[in-house]
């Protein structure tokens, strides 16, 4: 039911604005509100606080459907519903939760996780910014960058609330102390620094820089301890992960569903273009390696617990895959259409500017390979069970 409630708002509504919104780099607000009224942007988020209660696995199917039409519009759902939403709901004490989770459940309020600097991608805890305890609350300054959902338009307007991952103390025990803060709009000292244009794909996402100089934030925007942020970093990388990968298979099932009927349609030397052995290869391929991935997809998302970190090794290794998938059955796709497939018309152009960003977004494909080598390491029954 709730893969087909999804697939008719992406015909209905999300396919006749897709090319348009990528062209002209505009994130689509009055759409995306209206995925709060269907209950998907508290899709993981417990009914209680105005969400729907449902898994992993539910997360998975609504980025699958999204992204076969619109992936830059997914990701801006992607990053409001589990970086945001579903962080919360997992980490907030309850005043927190209860205040903020039903605005962004319902769509009142968008919103945006922040992790990324400028200077620091992958090394988390190289991150710069700071919160040093000020009076009743904290001063926060720093910088984050790449920021999906950072700005809802061209006039740099914040979204409404952000979770701010900072330094609040250096060093215990070996390790830098990282703390999540919510920091909302208007309060003092937080800005849009720029909106990033001319991204290669992911158009209709919203990408900024975040700005923080002597940011006034009270002690309650503190989301659990101190400290603690490493903990709700790696629980919510999980599904992140997952979610990313659910992106590709998207991308590659409506990349092979073009390319399958254009090699039907098409005609060369008095035959259909499916009977030349190199199309054959195209298709062929391109179907078995997204049924391989979708299946690992699904199989981790049924295993995966969104309360707690359980299954690092899975979560790199689908997004490993996935992403690679996704961007290869796409290129296929362009090849097979020809010069059909290099222009807007026929969709798989963007498709394949968007899946190259699943290799960078979200932990690059060199950082999983990483991970999962360590993770093999500590446990090499893994392999076996």
């Amino acid at each position: 039911m709730l893969r087909e409630t999804v697939a008719q708002f992406v015909r209905a509504e999300v396919e006749p604005q897709a090319a348009e919104c990528d062209r002209e780099e505009r994130f689509n607000l009055p759409l995306f509100r209206k995925l709060g009224e269907l209950g998907l942007l508290g899709v993981t988020v417990p009914e209680a606080y105005g969400g729907s209660g449902m898994d992993a696995l539910a997360a998975v199917i609504v980025c699958e459907e999204l992204s076969a039409s619109d992936p830059g519009f997914c990701l801006s759902y992607l990053a409001h519903a589990f970086l945001c939403a579903n962080n919360l709901a997992v980490n907030a004490s309850e005043a927190q939760k209860k205040r903020i989770l039903p605005k962004l459940c319902s769509g009142e309020w968008v919103g945006a996780m922040a992790m990324t600097e400028p200077a620091v991608g992958t090394d988390v805890l190289g991150m710069q910014s700071r919160a040093m305890r000020k009076g009743q609350g904290y001063e926060l300054n720093g910088r984050k960058m790449w920021i999906t959902n950072g700005t809802i338009d061209d006039n740099r307007t914040p979204c409404d609330v952000v979770l701010v991952y900072a330094r609040t103390n250096d060093d215990v025990g070996g390790r830098a102390q990282i703390s999540t803060f919510l920091v909302e709009r208007g309060m003092s000292g937080f800005a849009v620094g720029q909106k990033i244009h001319d991204k290669l794909g992911m158009r209709a996402s919203p990408t900024a820089e975040l700005v923080f100089e002597h940011c006034q934030v009270p002690a309650a925007a503190l989301v659990g301890a101190e400290g603690e942020s490493l903990l709700h970093m790696m629980r919510n990388l999980e599904l992140e992960r997952l979610t990313l990968a659910a992106q590709s298979l998207g991308i590659a099932r409506r990349a092979i569903d073009i390319m399958n009927r254009y090699a039907s349609e098409r005609s060369a030397y008095g035959r259909p273009i499916r009977d030349f052995g190199q199309i054959q290869n195209h298709i062929a391929r391109s179907y078995a390696e997204y049924r391989a991935c979708r299946s690992y997809v699904y199989d981790v998302a049924r295993r995966m617990n969104l309360a707690k970190e359980g299954n690092r090794l899975d979560s790199d290794g689908v997004k490993l895959v996935a992403s690679g998938m996704g961007k290869r059955v796409s290129d296929r796709a362009i090849q097979a259409l020809g010069g059909y497939g290099y222009v807007g018309e026929y969709v798989v152009e963007r498709l394949w500017r968007d899946a190259k960003l699943l290799e960078i977004g979200g932990g690059t494909v060199e950082a999983h390979e990483k991970n999962m080598t360590r993770e093999l390491a500590k446990d090499p029954e893994a392999v076996t069970r």
